[in-house]
């Protein structure tokens, strides 16, 4: 699913999401869990501001994201 993220750059230069759209609901990234950053694309795991988790792919050549996994925690 290609998103809509709004991002800014690290100290290295490289693309992080700072919140993202899914559907009509803006959903900013309250914690970067995790990242691996490769030579085509960057995957980040965040932590939405909904408590849920989502891997968020960054392909730096076409400058597209995409949600690669959701994880809904119990409420």
């Amino acid at each position: 699913m290609i998103l809509h993220v709004e991002s800014r750059a690290d100290p290295h230069g490289d693309r992080e999401p700072v919140a993202f759209l899914l559907g009509a609901r803006r959903i900013a990234v309250a914690t970067i869990v995790d990242r691996w950053i490769a030579r085509d694309h960057s995957y980040y795991k965040v932590m939405g501001s909904d408590g849920d988790t989502y891997i968020l792919r960054y392909a730096p050549q076409e400058r597209e994201w995409e949600l690669t996994l959701f994880q809904s925690h119990p409420r």
